[in-house]
Order: structure tokens, then C-alpha cells, then sequence
């Protein structure tokens, strides 16, 4: 190596190289997650994936959609590297491997996550103007995050629900044999409405802040003939008192770090408890300080999804602001502060972005 090579200015020019590369990878990348959203929402990427190699007029006409436009999508999907385009025949083809990632109604077809994003740019400018004003925004400044967050849940919950997550609170025989349920933060309802066919000898109720989740719970329960399944709409802060000690297992998946008052919501599931009661609380799978994030893969987007709704949607109704990235040890602080006694942790492979929390008097 010369000792221009060694020298101050060289590793600087290298280190800004290395810097400019990075960020524009990041611009690509985000870019990138525009397309794939738009792919995802037009049914694109299920339409690839059911189609031989094929032309931009075959796609667009399988797809029923625009050919300009579908073409020009093309080129941001085939130079991001997720479909194979030949030249000679101007077919493309969804890369085999990408597929599952891509396409589907499977847990893991990504593309779903991948909207949040752009939900994020929608809401990111009065976001920046909260940054001024404090304070955060309502639900309803956030349309169709419920259809997104219902569409996620709903494939996770058809992946995983009756086969992983229901042996993980020890309860499987008394569901058979019949207790009294409770979801708490139950949005669409597609897990109590699970539960609820599965164990048809138990009684499930949901609780939902906002009426649109509500009806769409309701709906799928008539849909399916359920009898034992109910919902509720009502602030999960202040449930009726008929719900003290009513419940034996009460539920929370995902719903606990953006509430207005999570301390309030979380005493309040231990108060619902009988005294053989357990409750199971599903949150993201992070740490409370950030040194301690610095290796966790999906880290940047929960602080990002932190910033533009959870922790802004309590802080919209005057709330705590816990945030997404509350993490796993104050997550058990505020369990025991709570009441419970006997909090216990489980990590599931299926599952890598949430940690599972048993919870006992």
C-alpha cells in the first residue's frame, strides 16, 4: 500500500464514498418498498406468481390493469431484483425463491408488512409538525391501517394461532372444556373468531376502541355461525365492572404499546383474572434501550412505525406515548407493577418479530 493510501485524505474520501453508497442504497430501498406496496395492493405479485414468463400486456390484461403503468412497475421490480426479465423475449418472471416472500396468503409474504411504510409517507408530514407541537394524531388520520394491520394479523394468526400460540398458555384443555375469554385491543377479531370455532364449549368476547374493527369482527363471526363469540366496543382503560374476575385467560396480541394509559390497560387485565387466570400479551420481540437494538434486523422500522403511529396515537389522546420499542424488559416491569407475579417470556421460531408473554396472579 502507498502512503497516499495511508494517508488522512484517502480514508476520509473512502469513508464518504462508503457513506454516500449507503445512503443511496437507502433510497433505493425505499423506493423499492413503494413499488412493492403498490404490487401488493394491485395483486401484482400474485398475479406473477401464477403466470409462466410473460409480457407487461399479458400482466397488465391478467391483473387487469393499466400496461404503461404495469410496465413501468416492471422496470423498478426487475432492477430491484425480485423478477427476472429477458430481453430477447420482453417476458418477466417472478424470481422462484422471492415468491413466497412476495406473494400468497401465507405468513410469510413480507409485501404486507412492506405497506406500512407507505402509510408512513402518507402521515409522515403532520407526523414532522407534532415534532413541533407535541401532542400526536387520531386513529382516524390513518386511513385503511386497520385493513392492513388485520390483514398481517390474520395471516399470522391462521398460521400459528391454534398450533404454536395456544399450547404456549398451557390452556388447551380448558378451552376444550369451556372457559370465559377475553381480547383485549381485539381489532377485527380474527383470533377471537379462530378460538372461538376452534373451542366451541368456550365464550370469547373482544374489545375494540374504534367501531369500523368492531363491525368487521361481527361480520366474520355471523359469517361463520359463531354463537360463543362477542365484541365490544369500549375503551380497554375503563372496562365495565362486570369484567372484574370474569375471565380465564384474557388476551392481548399487539395492542398493549399504543394505548392512552398501557399501566391502566394492563391492571385492568389482571383485575379481569379469576384467580387460576392467566393472560397472554404478544408484542413486538425489541429491547428498551437502543444500544441494545443496534443488531436487531427490523429495529429502524420499529422506531419508525413508533414515531408515525404508535406513539403517536397515544399521544394523540393526551397518553403515555409508550411506544413500539417499549421492549421486552419494561414490557415485565410494568407486568409485575401491574399485579402479576409469575411473568414468563417465550420466543417462537415462527415468529421472530414477537415476543409472547404468560402472565399469572
Amino acid at each position: 500500500m502507498t502512503t497516499l493510501e495511508h494517508s488522512p485524505a484517502h480514508h476520509d474520501a473512502v469513508a464518504s464514498e462508503e457513506v454516500a453508497d449507503r445512503i443511496i442504497g437507502i433510497m433505493n430501498d425505499g423506493a423499492i418498498c413503494v413499488l412493492i406496496g403498490i404490487g401488493h395492493d394491485l395483486g401484482l405479485f400474485d398475479t406473477l406468481a401464477e403466470l409462466p414468463p410473460a409480457t407487461s400486456e399479458q400482466i397488465a390484461d391478467a391483473a387487469g390493469l393499466d400496461e404503461r403503468y404495469t410496465r413501468e412497475w416492471l422496470g423498478g421490480i426487475v432492477t430491484a431484483g425480485l423478477v427476472e426479465y429477458d430481453a430477447l423475449d420482453r417476458t418477466y418472471a417472478l424470481l422462484p425463491d422471492h415468491a413466497p416472500f412476495l406473494s400468497g396468503p401465507g405468513p410469510d409474504n413480507l409485501s404486507r408488512v412492506i405497506r406500512y411504510v407507505n402509510m408512513m409517507g402518507e402521515v409522515s408530514a403532520k407526523v414532522a409538525e407534532k415534532f413541533r407541537t407535541g401532542g400526536g394524531l387520531s386513529y382516524e388520520e390513518y386511513p385503511g391501517f386497520h385493513d392492513i394491520q388485520a390483514a398481517e394479523s390474520r395471516a399470522t394468526h391462521d398460521a400459528s394461532l391454534l398450533d404454536m400460540v395456544v399450547p404456549v398458555t398451557g390452556m388447551t384443555e380448558r378451552l376444550r372444556s369451556g372457559i370465559t375469554v377475553a381480547d383485549i385491543g381485539c381489532g377485527q377479531g380474527h383470533a377471537v373468531n379462530l378460538l372461538a370455532r376452534a373451542f366451541p364449549a368456550s365464550r370469547f368476547v373482544g374489545f375494540d376502541l374504534s367501531p369500523e374493527p368492531i363491525a368487521a369482527a361481527r361480520a366474520e363471526a355471523a359469517e361463520w355461525g359463531l354463537t360463543n363469540a362477542t365484541f365490544h366496543q369500549c375503551d380497554v382503560a375503563t372496562l365495565p365492572p362486570e369484567s372484574v374476575g370474569a375471565y380465564d385467560l384474557v388476551t392481548a396480541f399487539d395492542a398493549i404499546h399504543d394505548q392512552k394509559d398501557p399501566a391502566r390497560v394492563l391492571a385492568n387485565a389482571r383485575a379481569a383474572l379469576r384467580p387460576d387466570g392467566a393472560f397472554l400479551m404478544v408484542d413486538f420481540n425489541a429491547h428498551s434501550c437502543v444500544e441494545d437494538n443496534l443488531g436487531l434486523p427490523w429495529a429502524s422500522f420499529i422506531y419508525a412505525i413508533s414515531t408515525t403511529h404508535c406513539m403517536s396515537v397515544s399521544l394523540g389522546q393526551g397518553g403515555a406515548g409508550l411506544g413500539t420499542a417499549w421492549g421486552v424488559e419494561t414490557a415485565e416491569e410494568m407486568l409485575r407493577a401491574a399485579g402479576f407475579s409469575d411473568v414468563v417470556r417465550h420466543e417462537l421460531e415462527a415468529d421472530p418479530f414477537n415476543a409472547y408473554f404468560m402472565a399469572r396472579p
